[in-house]
């Protein structure tokens, strides 16, 4: 009875009653104490999850006003085409909207075949295999391939999801500074031996670069390393034929695993790995993101199918966006303006301080221009940036109105004389 009784005061003690807070922490504390985005908002100036409300195209409507887009990935102006939209819209008659299950069980179609087999012809590799996004393309493959013991070796500012890659993998990460081949070097003498991965952007989606592909090469071989490249914006955009980096550089057989995304020039939604038949047989096995996410509707890989196509039959969308590129760059540092890096269609302007990076969006925002504000973590403390980035469809009108309105705002933040 006492034992009992004893119980009942300890339960009594540590139950709040009825209307009495509980001050325990809990895992949720954190979604109340994140207050940067809410001050941000109440500032006017937070520049993310903008409605826009028309197609991807050089005018947008945006908060109910058109503005010139210039932050899209749609490099070569194709989620607009009659063709691609005709293409998901047959796609989606054909096949219905969705294929319920996944690839690994019931969710291969022949338009995932189709496209497996276009993508890797125009890759040049022996095989691919189709992924939900490119996101989870480097998700799975990653995964897959770096195990216990081994290392996945890293540009520091590759893209999100070859870190998240990296994360879900059982071996250890090694990050280089960008496009520094000592570094490089240096990390992959420590590792010689063992089993590495090294993984890399293509152009940097941000800074707008191209990765130093004969230097990663020459180290790969030197010190038995494999190599991966993320093409996503390099798709379409790099090389005579628009096949990507590894054409870019004449060095396609250098690269062991390709990854693509629909979502830039192919102008859909989606990813792609490419590589020997060998590797992607496992992957197929092993890649947890293919195996058990439920596969592409028919809709985006009839459009994909569709924009390459276009890409071969066109060459001149590309020739256009690089004219486009080189004046844009060019008019930003004749103004004055710092685009860093940039060597490609994404064209960044670098500020450096946070808060004028802030002003400078809300007030291209607010005279028309779409652009996105960049920040730590997205670059490192001190280089924040607008992005923006060309597509082959913008006129050389729209692109002396963005310059036009960057130098207004820029002399009146001081930021150009």
């Amino acid at each position: 009875m006492t034992d009992r009784l004893y119980a009942k005061q300890e339960f009594i003690e540590e139950t709040p009653e009825i209307g009495q807070s509980d001050t325990r922490p809990t895992i949720f504390d954190k979604c109340r104490k994140y207050t940067r985005a809410r001050e941000a908002m109440a500032a006017g100036v937070y520049p993310y999850f903008h409605r826009i409300d028309s197609a991807q195209e050089p005018d947008v409507i945006c908060d109910g006003k058109p503005m010139i887009m210039m932050s899209s990935n749609d490099y070569l102006g194709l989620t607009s085409h009659p063709r691609v939209k005709e293409a998901a819209i047959d796609a989606v008659r054909k096949f219905g909207t969705g294929c319920a299950g996944s690839r690994f069980l019931n969710g291969t179609l022949a338009m995932h075949e189709e496209m497996e087999t276009r993508l890797a012809t125009f890759l040049g590799k022996e095989a691919a295999a189709v992924f939900p996004t490119g996101f989870q393309a480097n998700l799975g493959a990653i995964s897959a391939l770096v195990g216990k013991s081994e290392y996945v070796i890293i540009d520091r500012m590759n893209h999100a999801s070859i870190y998240d890659g990296c994360r879900l993998s059982y071996g250890q990460i090694k990050k280089y500074q960008h496009n520094d081949m000592e570094n490089l070097e240096r990390i992959l003498k420590s590792v010689d031996g063992r089993g590495a991965l090294v993984v890399v952007d293509g152009v940097f989606s941000m800074e707008g670069d191209i990765v130093n592909l004969p230097g990663v090469v020459e180290l790969c071989k030197r010190y038995g390393a494999g190599l991966m490249v993320d093409d996503a914006h390099s798709i379409g955009v790099l090389g005579k034929n628009g096949c990507g980096t590894g054409e870019h550089f004449n060095m396609v057989d250098e690269i062991d695993l390709i990854m693509v995304t629909y979502s830039k020039s192919l102008a859909t939604i989606g990813g792609c790995i490419a590589a020997s038949e060998e590797m992607i047989h496992y992957l197929r096995h092993h890649a947890r993101s293919l195996m058990f996410s439920a596969s592409l509707p028919p809709a985006p890989v009839g459009a994909a199918l569709m924009a390459l196509n276009i890409i071969e039959e066109e060459p001149e969308r590309r020739e256009r966006l690089w004219d486009n590129a080189s004046y844009l760059r060019n008019g930003y540092q004749n103004l004055g303006f710092d685009t860093g890096v940039s060597e490609t269609p994404v064209v960044p302007v670098v500020v450096g301080d946070e808060e004028k990076v802030l002003k400078m969006w809300r007030m291209l925002f607010d005279a028309g221009v779409f652009a996105s504000p960049v920040m730590f973590p997205g670059v490192p403390p001190g280089m924040a940036l607008l992005r923006t980035s060309c597509m082959a469809t913008h006129t050389e009108d729209h692109l002396d109105k963005v310059l036009e309105t960057f130098a207004k705002v820029g002399r009146q933040l001081d930021l150009i004389s």
